[in-house]
């Protein structure tokens, strides 16, 4: 048996899961689990079906076949071999925390990515890169060398194959041009503190002004710096008993869970990016183990 996950965005109109659900069928294939949704705002369908080829049909076949299907309602499809594992590139600068979750995730096999390098402007964690037998990549960025150094990272991505960076406090500002070629291909984690409290050190602003939530974001990068289609949040309480050390630490917790759980629901086909906005369906029940080990 195969397994493989369609997903599909189109003008919302009827008949189109009984389209999908009817072709998968005559094809011999089993519906594992399907999520839908239709935004009435902006008239668009969004669908996610996982299912398995009785029969071990190749992905050729299927996608053959389904081309009709996908004209006659105007889709924008994609089709994917479940068992196969996306290429990812990380980048870091000096704050690990979040780069060293990934890699013990990665490692005891709950967030299966192939790690095909880390990229970092600095020497902080290579040595931690290269004992996970992952080739560490030193570019360093100045105002002078930008483009060269952006350059060099867009060649890394053509020759590994990457189909997904991120960046695990990278901290570096992206060209508009890289943005644009990577659109929907770029995931980024910072703190929830934003507008309110910018600069180098946001929690200690966040401290002396008594915040009582220390939250994260996870979102795709696009040309609007921190602003792009949101893939995930989190918040943790603290009271007033808590030092601007303990926010720093609740606060690195807090952006390491979310970016593993964005990571995880993009490489799995579970994210749509739907305008300035996402549709993020998530791991039915029964599903999580599955997807957790590839």
């Amino acid at each position: 048996m195969k397994s493989y996950v369609l997903t599909v965005s189109c003008p919302s109109t009827r008949g189109i899961v009984a389209a999908i659900s009817g072709y998968l069928a005559e094809q011999g294939c089993n519906i594992v689990d399907s999520s839908q949704f239709d935004d009435l705002d902006t008239g668009q369908f969004f669908m996610r079906v996982s299912f398995i080829s009785e029969e071990g049909a190749a992905q050729a076949k299927i996608e053959q076949g389904f081309t009709p299907v996908a004209e006659r309602f105007g889709m924008n499809w994609n089709l994917y071999d479940a068992a196969k594992r996306e290429k990812v590139l990380l980048m870091v600068s000096r704050f690990g925390h979040c780069l060293n979750d990934l890699l013990y995730r990665w490692k005891i096999g709950a967030l299966p990515i192939e790690i095909v390098g880390v990229v970092s402007n600095h020497f902080d964690y290579q040595k931690v890169v290269v004992n996970h037998d992952i080739p560490f990549h030193h570019i360093p960025v100045t105002k002078a060398n930008k483009p060269e150094a952006e350059a060099r990272i867009m060649d890394l991505v053509e020759q590994t194959g990457t189909e997904l960076i991120v960046l695990a406090r990278y901290m570096q500002i992206l060209s508009d041009q890289m943005c644009q070629k990577m659109s929907g291909k770029i995931i980024n984690i910072h703190h929830s503190f934003l507008p309110s409290f910018k600069g180098a050190n946001p929690y200690k602003q966040a401290f002396e002004r008594g915040v009582k939530l220390i939250g994260a974001t996870a979102h795709y990068v696009t040309a609007d710096l921190d602003e792009g289609p949101i893939i995930e949040q989190d918040v943790a309480r603290i009271t007033h008993a808590q030092s601007a050390d303990d926010y720093v630490s609740i606060g690195r917790d807090v952006e390491s869970q979310v970016l593993a759980r964005a990571i995880h629901a993009h490489i799995h086909h579970r994210t749509f990016i739907n305008g300035n906005r996402t549709v993020v369906f998530p791991a039915s029940p029964g599903s999580y183990a599955s997807e957790r080990m590839g």
